[in-house]
């Protein structure tokens, strides 16, 4: 059974929604509110396992209300089911890691699915939603200090990360990008150094996080 919390300003589409959710097999609606505030004060007793939120409620700033649930919840898993279409919000809240974004006309046939592949471990973004070029524009804007991945990383740096992240060992990567070994490892470890990790996993681990590579 996949629990979900719903919260939405429109009481009419908030009541609407949980009895769609709650007419599913699948899925139990264990709680709703009206506000961020509302959802705020519930959140210790929640639960769920995805909260699914307007992005727009008026209240509170969609970022500022995420970043309190994350200092309850830091592991919850969030969806914004919205109207709004621009890949700002998108991408906003991607960077605060959301596991979703779906757009209010969708089908309670796609949100139903899109909710069993977040609660699976997976995310997912309305097709409407060049989620292809958005990813790549977010790659490009992750910032250390006042600084941002391109202009931190080489583009020779940023392949050789790739193929780090995906288990590639120097003597594979040398191959693949026609370098020397020893090349190879000197990009690895001025990769480590500028991003500030200690080692190869936590080179892998802060790529995945910022999701600079697929």
């Amino acid at each position: 059974m996949i629990k979900v919390f719903v919260t939405d300003d429109h009481e009419m589409y908030l009541e609407g929604l949980a009895l769609l959710l709650d007419k599913q097999p699948d899925f139990k609606v264990t709680g709703r509110a009206s506000s961020a505030s509302e959802l705020l004060e519930k959140l210790h007793q929640i639960d769920a396992d995805i909260l699914v939120l307007d992005v727009y409620l008026p209240d509170m700033e969609e970022d500022d209300l995420l970043r309190r649930i994350r200092e309850v919840r830091p592991e919850q898993k969030v969806v914004y089911l919205t109207l709004l279409r621009g890949t700002r919000y998108v991408h906003k809240l991607m960077k605060l890691g959301i596991q979703g974004y779906i757009l209010k006309n969708s089908s309670i046939a796609e949100l139903s699915e899109a909710l069993r592949i977040i609660h699976h471990g997976g995310n997912y973004f309305s097709k409407e939603i060049n989620i292809a070029d958005l990813q790549e524009d977010f790659r490009s804007t992750i910032t250390i200090g006042d600084k941002n991945i391109q202009e931190i990383l080489s583009k020779r740096e940023r392949e050789v990360l790739k193929l780090i992240c995906k288990e590639f060992n120097n003597a594979e990567i040398a191959e693949k990008l026609f370098l020397s070994v020893s090349t190879v490892e000197t990009h690895r470890k001025n990769v480590i150094a500028k991003l500030g990790v200690n080692n190869t996993v936590g080179l892998v681990k802060f790529a995945l996080r910022h999701q600079l590579t697929d």
